[in-house]
């Protein structure tokens, strides 16, 4: 065990910061009641272990909640905050994708090495973003920063597996972007995997009804199996943006409730 990190694993926490309100059609492929009202969460996670900070993903800002017509309901970082983690200080960043919504605010990361599947950053960069309803979901200031980044030598490049910390691990998916990779995480409660948009929601998985904005179904419903492999139990697999982990999970001490989730505690139901 490395010197500084927890033997009883790492504590983890989904932090809120937008929603919106969407349809049943925008989140599964068949769905017979498209004009159902389905709300939407918008996440980023923390990774904690002693004084040791990962995040994972970096959200959107104002201009792009006004861009996509999204409620912002306070800046990623702000939300950090709320778990005591200062932005301006974390040293490394796991991206799992490139879409608006997981790859923004990379300035408010000034510190940060950011880790991402080589798959993905030759998707965004590549032949595919030619067809618009494949580059809708990315902004290209996003990608911009990014390469800015990798000039900078501040991008860890991972092709596939990869352990990026003790306990803290990438797997690359796919489905949902070309390079989409999820974060397996030893917590005291036993391994739990932030799948990301490997599943928007849990009803995803449950299913096996995937999200519509995919780049292949196959790798799409494949990774719905490989998460489950990944994790210790389907109570261990946290989907990328349901409200009901906000319900299911206890707040952190002294936060008020939709503000956070604490990931490594038991959920209310399984």
């Amino acid at each position: 065990m490395s010197a500084g990190v927890r033997s009883d694993g790492w504590e983890v926490y989904a932090l809120r910061y937008a929603e919106r309100v969407g349809s049943t059609g925008q989140a599964f492929i068949f769905d017979d009641l498209h004009d159902a009202p389905l709300p939407m969460d918008y996440f980023v996670w923390a990774l904690v272990n002693g004084p040791r900070v990962i995040v994972v993903d970096t959200g959107f800002d104002e201009a792009e909640a006004r861009s996509r017509q999204r409620q912002l309901l306070r800046h990623p970082a702000d939300a950090l905050a709320n778990v005591g983690v200062d932005a301006a200080k974390v040293e490394n960043v796991v991206v799992t994708h490139m879409h608006y919504d997981h790859a923004g605010t990379l300035d408010r990361f000034p510190n940060a090495r950011f880790h991402l599947q080589d798959q993905e950053m030759a998707y965004v960069t590549g032949r595919s973003m030619r067809h618009r309803v494949l580059r809708y979901p990315f902004a290209v200031e996003h990608v911009v920063q990014m390469v800015r980044l990798v000039h900078d030598d501040r991008v860890e490049f991972h092709d596939g597996a990869q352990t990026i910390a003790p306990g803290v691990s990438v797997h690359h998916v796919g489905g949902h972007t070309r390079g989409l990779q999820v974060v397996r995480v030893e917590t005291r409660r036993g391994v739990v995997v932030l799948a990301s948009d490997a599943a928007h929601y849990y009803a995803n998985m449950e299913r096996s009804n995937p999200f519509p904005i995919v780049d292949s179904v196959s790798a799409m419903l494949e990774g719905h199996r490989t998460v489950h492999r990944l994790a210790d139990s389907p109570a261990h697999v946290v989907p990328g943006h349901d409200p009901k982990v906000m319900a299911i999970y206890p707040s952190p001490a002294g936060l008020a409730p939709g503000l956070a989730a604490s990931l490594h505690e038991p959920p209310r139901e399984s």
